[in-house]
């Protein structure tokens, strides 16, 4: 293959064709983003966070054009992704704003606290960033706003489907003010990107995909000595425990069960329902599923699109396909009507059984798995029987409770309770278990590409800015 295009999940139509870059090529790009890193990091962290303003000024600017870019080439609601934007503008001014602070030298002491020490966190070079297609923006952005802020440059690999928001968002960076070469796209098969990651000028590798892309670019990095972070994907668990909201759970669950057309790393995918309510949520919950209204993405009344590609309508339909020979009912749903585009009904399948996709692995795409539990203690025994740790949910009117249980034992790395959101500036976001390792947002991304340098001082003089 020496070319990718894009193609319209929702028309099938061609959106655009692109070249692959040579070795060489890509190589140029590390070398130009390591030249431009190290005049960045010179740079004051005000500087920084001016500049990353503007980024987040530009892209409020553009927001209509990223949208639609986005929606051609992945099938989000326009809407969406008009609300994806302004996430990312958020980012990185979340990034210039917390930034000097997080980031400013600490003053320590050490032997014995009789001298001076410093801390400083200082950037180390080119983060190769690995990033799929269901965010086209937010993906790549989360690393960027971060990263720029701590001093590092960027290379990006986005997914070959969504090529076209990658570059947009480089060339509206660069309109910005972002010094050239600092933030750049490859667009690359998978032995160019593992030639990548291995280049001496390459520092740190971060990757959002599944667990299995995740293992092998792992591994690839480990074998450098190169750090990582990876958020990888999951099958998030909801409870609804015996004296749960029936009507808040399940407007809430299929709320996030069809969030981004259920393409979303931390969307509600298990619904783990407690015999006590169990026929009272799963009726509601099918009825609604049922009503759910499919069309158009840029149609206003639609509130669930495509699939984002062939590839990704054919692995769900042989999940569900699967999950049902393995024992699930099938409540609704499940059968896509034949036509164009790549667009699959919401989807309920109960008495989802161990060893099959509903109940084992990551269903990307509007299919809910519901397992009934006899209680709520065996609801969070059947949530953490799960190779995945990325989200969840409780649903209980004991909010005390809810957070006992969010703390001390749900395995995963975020917890929402009667409620169901994505993805915040203010808290950190990433897993446990398969679902990967770091964190990002809340702070944590910025330092964790940076050298914590430990200064030792001769004399009691702070020194520390």
């Amino acid at each position: 293959m020496t070319r990718i295009t894009t193609i319209n999940p929702a028309t099938e139509q061609t959106i655009a064709t692109y070249e692959l870059m040579s070795t060489d090529a890509a190589f140029e790009k590390l070398e130009a983003c390591h030249r431009a890193f190290l005049q960045w990091r010179t740079t004051s962290h005000h500087a920084r966070a001016s500049c990353l303003r503007d980024i987040a000024n530009a892209l409020r600017t553009n927001a209509d054009a990223l949208a639609a870019v986005m929606t051609a080439e992945t099938g989000k609601l326009l809407r969406d992704g008009k609300l994806e934007v302004e996430l990312c503008a958020l980012l990185f001014e979340y990034a210039a704003e917390q930034g000097p602070v997080l980031l400013a030298d600490e003053a320590r002491t050490h032997s014995g606290g009789t001298k001076a020490g410093v801390v400083a966190y200082c950037p180390i070079g080119v983060v190769y960033s690995v990033q799929p297609w269901n965010f086209p923006l937010y993906q790549p952005v989360r690393v960027l706003a971060d990263n720029l802020m701590a001093g590092n440059g960027v290379i990006l690999k986005h997914a070959s489907i969504c090529t076209g928001s990658g570059l947009m968002l480089r060339d509206i960076c660069l309109a910005a003010g972002l010094p050239k070469g600092l933030f750049d796209v490859v667009v690359v098969d998978h032995d160019t990107s593992d030639a990548i990651i291995a280049h001496p000028r390459v520092r740190g590798v971060t990757m959002t995909g599944s667990d299995a892309a995740g293992r092998h670019i792992g591994q690839a990095a480990a074998k450098q000595l190169k750090k990582t972070v990876l958020e990888l994907g999951s099958n998030d668990a909801y409870l609804v425990l015996e004296d749960a909201d029936v009507p808040l759970a399940v407007k809430t669950c299929v709320i996030g069960r069809l969030f981004n057309n259920g393409e979303t790393c931390v969307s509600a995918k298990r619904f783990v329902v407690t015999a006590a309510v169990y026929d009272a949520f799963v009726g509601a919950f099918v009825e609604q599923m049922q009503a759910t209204v499919m069309g158009e993405p840029t149609d206003e009344r639609t509130q669930l699109g495509p699939l984002s590609s062939k590839e990704q309508f054919d692995t769900l339909s042989e999940q569900v396909t699967k999950s049902l020979d393995g024992g699930a009912t099938l409540l609704c749903g499940g059968v896509p009507d034949k036509g164009v585009g790549y667009y699959f009904p919401a989807t309920v399948l109960a008495n989802c059984q161990p060893g099959t996709p509903a109940y084992d692995d990551e269903l990307f795409g509007p299919v809910a798995a519901i397992i009934k539990a006899s209680d709520d203690v065996d609801a969070m025994r059947i949530a953490n029987a799960s190779r995945y740790g990325l989200g969840g949910g409780i649903f209980t009117r004991n909010e005390e409770q809810a957070f006992r249980l969010a703390r001390d034992h749900f395995e995963t790395g975020m917890v929402r309770i009667n409620s169901f959101g994505t993805a915040d500036p203010n808290m950190p976001f990433g897993g446990v278990k398969n679902s990967g390792f770091g964190r990002e947002h809340g702070g944590f991304g910025m330092k964790e590409f940076v050298n914590a340098k430990a200064i030792y001082m001769p004399s009691s003089a702070r020194s520390a800015s």
